[in-house]
């Protein structure tokens, strides 16, 4: 049986409110990316995702980024190796304290917490996909982090990306994904936000793209020619317009296609 995970960004509370539905997202996923707080999200809401996902069995991955809240960690910035690798690992550590938090109080539902993986956001995630020096400072952040939680934390990318050498190479494991809701060009890198066919909303063809991801590994790029993709995770953005109805229908039509969702970790 073909099996798959699916995930989305959540717990991302910006200017004072979330950009998700956190409540439906929470029970259509496999994964949850949650905001640490330097593009969304803080303390709270942090621990409100972690007590979300193990009341709903999904595994919890940390979403870390740029410090860039007024952007949305979506402004690529150039940030100095050391600095950038010290800011992933406040992040990771943010929200470690968060799930022990929700432990030591007894509010995980009895199947205690645990912090999966780690999946960059936004620039970030774009500029470690060819940027060596940044993907290398962010794999440094995770492995620390590893070691301090005394077990390996994996990495969700993309596929043929840096970061996933620059991850193998320090012996960490690196599970590819690939997008529903986004554009892909011609050589397999995504379509800019600000550009034509950024977003991919309309339901028949995110289902259709889904089930090809999974089963043939390929999409249909926005100029044309199919681009071959071996992803073993499929995310669905919290924040795209009419999400949840997106992911019901995704959801729906994975399993209606014999795929068996589950998470990688």
């Amino acid at each position: 049986m073909a099996q798959a995970d699916l995930n989305s960004d959540l717990g991302e509370v910006w200017r004072g409110a979330p950009t998700a539905d956190d409540d439906a997202m929470f029970a259509l996923i496999t994964s949850a990316n949650i905001a640490c707080g330097f593009h969304a999200g803080d303390d709270a809401s942090m621990r409100d995702a972690v007590r979300r996902s193990t009341a709903h069995g999904v595994s919890l991955g940390a979403h870390p980024s740029y410090r860039d809240e007024a952007g949305f960690g979506r402004r690529d910035q150039d940030v100095p190796a050391e600095v950038l690798e010290a800011e992933v690992l406040e992040q990771l550590r943010a929200l470690q304290r968060a799930v022990d938090e929700v432990d030591e109080v007894g509010e995980a539902d009895g199947a205690g917490a645990r912090l999966a993986y780690v999946k960059p956001h936004g620039a970030l995630y774009n500029r470690i996909a060819h940027d060596r020096v940044q993907a290398r400072a962010v794999v440094r952040a995770v492995v620390t982090a590893s070691e301090e939680l005394g077990r390996p934390l994996p990495v969700l990318g993309m596929s043929g990306s840096v970061i996933e050498r620059e991850t193998l190479a320090a012996g960490l494991r690196f599970v590819a994904e690939a997008f529903v809701d986004r554009g892909y060009r011609s050589d397999g890198s995504l379509v800019p936000r600000d550009a034509p066919g950024a977003l991919l909303t309309d339901e028949t063809a995110a289902v259709r793209r889904a089930v090809s991801l999974v089963l043939d590994r390929r999409i249909t790029s926005v100029d044309g020619p199919d681009v071959e993709l071996d992803a073993v995770s499929l995310c669905v953005h919290g924040d795209t317009p009419g999400a949840v109805s997106l992911a019901t229908a995704v959801r729906a039509a994975l399993l209606d296609a014999g795929v068996e969702l589950v998470a990688p970790w």
